[in-house]
């Protein structure tokens, strides 16, 4: 192994083959395309109750939702915590959709991991030390989103402490870099999927919503991102996104994802690919 690598355990020199990542009947790592869906936050019992039997009927594989909401201004909407997750575990319950959602807080770190099956580690987060270091210590599939302006090796240095915990079941998620661009809300580096593959042995996802934050961009980079080598996609979803309290300007709706799901199950035939 090359000792001069700033990651080690990440490396494609310490494991050459892709890491698989068992999440109930779902191996994340494979040929197997999965999407991740849901809403940007839970806002209610009855809208996540709803969209996760949408973006079930639609083909989703898991069920995406904030019970904390990192957001830019203290004004606005935070989440709903606790009672968030609590409806997120409800909705798993009913649908059979493991649950992905973020966690900000050490001090929270154990009460995420009891509700969620996948812990999310958002942009902000990335090279928060302490945080990756509390979810190195849990044995459950960690999201670990790039950070705003990183690179792919300070991605994967991230990824580096939750492996050095010996936590194993990282998945890197693309999610927009900050650039000069100003007409989408990030510029989505579609060229991170094949670069980091070349680097990593890891599973890596796209946010295409966070990515563009333009909900008529999403169909396109997600179908892209599939094309690059994806092992998934991170969308939001909601049901009336003109009323969400967060991210609505990025979020499809329910008719707009059911659409995008049978045109990546078009594009896996053609790119030797399956769907769950």
């Amino acid at each position: 192994m090359n000792e001069s690598l700033p990651y080690k355990y990440a490396s494609k020199e310490f494991q050459p083959e892709n890491t698989n990542i068992e999440i109930m009947d779902r191996v994340i790592g494979t040929s197997r395309f999965h999407v991740i869906a849901g809403p940007c936050a839970v806002e209610s019992r009855e809208q996540i109750l709803e969209s996760a039997w949408a973006v079930k009927e639609a083909g989703a594989a898991f069920l995406r939702g904030g019970a904390f909401k990192p957001r830019s201004s203290p004004y606005s909407f935070q989440g709903l915590g606790e009672e968030g997750l609590k409806y997120l575990a409800e909705a798993k319950e009913q649908t059979g959709l493991p649950v992905v959602t973020e966690v900000m807080d050490v001090r929270d770190v154990e009460l995420v991991a009891y509700y969620a099956d996948v812990i999310q580690i958002g942009a902000r987060n990335m090279q928060n030390s302490f945080l990756l270091k509390e979810v190195s210590q849990l044995n459950k599939p960690v999201v670990l989103k790039r950070g705003q302006s990183a690179t792919l090796e300070e991605w994967l240095m991230a990824a580096e402490y939750v492996l050095h915990g010996g936590n194993s079941k990282v998945i890197l998620c693309e999610r927009g870099i900050r650039t000069f661009e100003n007409f989408t809300r990030n510029t989505l580096d579609l060229s991170a999927i094949p670069g980091v593959k070349m680097l990593s042995h890891l599973p890596a996802f796209v946010d295409p919503s966070h990515g563009t934050g333009r909900w008529e961009l999403v169909a396109p980079m997600a179908k892209a991102a599939l094309a690059a080598g994806a092992d998934g996609l991170l969308i939001e979803v909601h049901p009336h996104p003109d009323q969400a309290l967060s991210d609505g300007r990025q979020s499809l709706t329910y008719k707009n994802f059911e659409i995008l799901m049978s045109e990546l199950r078009n594009m896996c035939k053609v790119l030797g690919r399956e769907m769950k």
